[in-house]
């Protein structure tokens, strides 16, 4: 433990989270120069090394250029509280280096394991622990190890939950990790709902015996509720409406959490209007007005307990990613609804890059299942592969040598090749003059795959269409992209590409549309020397610009 000193923890009142990216929405500090003391604090996810917030979080310099005014409080994501291995040295030294120079006077972080080899799981979707005394019994070597790099509390978060493995109660697994570390606890209502929900009870059955005036923050997000069969399952997704069960939640929380420090509105990806009504409602609750601090002791130093068992993560692992099917003890139901949350975020992700490939090749959840659970997929946790998609590269280059396939083939190599056509730098143009937008640009590929672009994002929009009314999508429609795909033709095909959203959106056009751009891109010309009726048409579909 790096200090005995007692803990002053200060109020902190009602914060706004940040992923500490300036074109991210809601920015929090539009959003309070518009609102003056509609929040009191921001708290916010990055690494732990500073350096590399530094370096990538495009809103820090506004954040450490405002500390004087709004404080904040560091809640990294990046700090495993389960898993197979302990945090290094380094970087418990670089989370308290970090968290000294911003000032938050506590870390907060969920208890589970999120990453692993250098890699976070996909969407941070982290692994919760068995609520076992084998699991909490390693949660608690891991929460001790942390808080002894610390010279501050470290508050420990209740995890999220689909299935329910072991026989605690969510709030006594807490109640006994705060026994054995002396940390304060952190509570999510949407994570402690997810409990509630996944196993049948009622929202304050469980409560009894649990230490709320050790409970010193309450997060408060968005989420969807699903339903199989009888049971219910909550997804915990930020960008998502708060749920009605999650303010009655809060309001009976705040009446039992005398130590209570701050409340914070996990609001990412709402528009800032909608942010400002949750928060306006908050404030009727949390109230804008100072209280003393208060005094915490912190635990007293013991030895840090060794890791009991090192397969049972990636046992989870296996089984949260489909790599093994859920056998009784596992809860069958409830391990299912994980898996297909985890494959869907998997798919997302890939689908910035190899929206084709991703379709063709792993498009239904048996293909893309058959994905996590492949070697290229696991040796990336392992410190053996660079990102999620050079791991589905591979895979797909496995499977197309197996399984030979020319439009696939195609589609991948592609795919592949894409993102140089972004690198290709064209001048802005002049007054007069027009020329490609910023965000737009024109290449040529040596196979046709005009009829499998128009087709992929044809199938995307009928078959999600029908799966409203149907209540499930019917993957067997995307038997018509494998076909599209065998039709690919061998010969010199011109595209244009726009980069929406973080990813490169392929569209087609009439060849003496694709033509002008081509003559665009090796530099801006005068409008007048261009065609009004092509011009017409690039310039409503955002593909060039007119000089100032």
């Amino acid at each position: 433990m790096r200090s005995q000193e007692a803990w002053t923890l200060p109020w902190r009142g009602l914060g706004l989270s940040s992923n500490l990216n300036a074109s991210d929405s809601p920015h929090p500090y539009r959003l309070l120069d518009a609102s003056p003391g509609l929040f009191d604090f921001v708290e916010y996810s990055a690494p732990l090394s500073l350096e590399e917030t530094r370096a990538h979080a495009t809103l820090y310099p506004e954040m450490a250029g405002r500390l004087g005014q709004v404080p904040v409080l560091f809640h990294p994501v990046h700090l495993n509280l389960y898993g197979p291995e302990r945090e290094s040295a380094q970087a418990l030294a670089d989370l308290e280096a970090h968290a000294q120079a911003v000032g938050s006077a506590w870390v907060g972080n969920d208890v589970g394991w999120w990453h692993a080899g250098g890699q976070s799981f996909p969407g941070y979707l982290y692994l919760p622990p068995p609520l076992t005394l084998e699991g909490l019994e390693d949660c608690v070597a891991h929460a001790l190890h942390v808080q002894a790099g610390l010279g501050r509390p470290l508050a420990l978060e209740n995890p999220a939950v689909f299935a329910r493995r072991g026989d605690m109660h969510v709030l006594d697994f807490m109640a006994g990790l705060h026994a054995r570390t002396g940390l304060p606890l952190l509570i999510d209502v949407g994570h402690l709902f997810s409990y509630q929900l996944s196993a049948g009870l009622p929202l304050e059955v469980g409560w009894d015996g649990f230490p709320f005036e050790q409970v010193i923050e309450l997060h408060l997000a968005g989420g969807v509720v699903t339903r199989r069969g009888s049971r219910g399952f909550y997804v915990d997704d930020h960008t998502q409406p708060v749920r009605d069960e999650l303010f009655t939640l809060l309001e009976r929380l705040l009446a039992r959490c005398p130590s209570l420090r701050a409340v914070t509105f996990e609001g990412d990806g709402h528009p800032p209007e909608v942010a400002r009504l949750t928060l306006e409602r908050l404030r009727r609750w949390i109230p804008a007005e100072p209280r003393p601090p208060l005094a915490l002791k912190p635990p007293a130093e013991v030895p840090v307990p060794a890791l009991r068992n090192a397969s049972k993560p990636w046992e989870l692992f296996e089984l949260g990613y489909g790599a093994r099917p859920p056998e009784p003890r596992d809860d069958p139901e409830g391990s299912v609804a994980e898996t297909d949350f985890r494959l869907a975020v998997v798919a997302e992700q890939l689908d910035r890059t190899y929206p084709l490939s991703r379709l063709l090749l792993a498009g239904t959840r048996d293909t893309l299942r058959a994905f996590t659970a492949s070697p290229e997929f696991r040796e990336l946790f392992q410190g053996l592969g660079r990102s999620l998609e050079h791991a589905f590269l591979s895979y797909a280059r496995r499977h197309l040598r197996a399984q030979p396939d020319e439009g696939g083939s195609a589609a991948l190599s592609f795919e592949v090749f894409l993102p140089s056509v972004m690198q290709r730098p064209h001048a802005p143009p002049g007054p007069g003059e027009v020329g490609l937008a910023a965000d737009a640009g024109v290449g040529a590929f040596a196979a046709d795959l005009s009829e499998l672009v128009y087709t992929a994002r044809a199938l995307r929009r009928h078959l999600t269409g029908r799966a409203w009314a149907c209540e499930v999508l019917e993957v067997s429609g995307l038997e018509s992209l494998a076909q599209t795909a065998r039709r690919v033709v061998l010969r010199p095909w011109r595209f244009a590409v726009r980069r929406r959203a973080g990813h490169l959106e392929v569209q087609t056009a009439p060849a003496p549309l694709l033509e002008m751009l081509r003559t665009l891109a090796a530099g801006p010309l005068q409008e007048a020397a261009l065609p009004p009726a092509l011009l017409a048409e690039a310039l409503g579909r955002g593909w060039v610009r007119r000089g100032a």
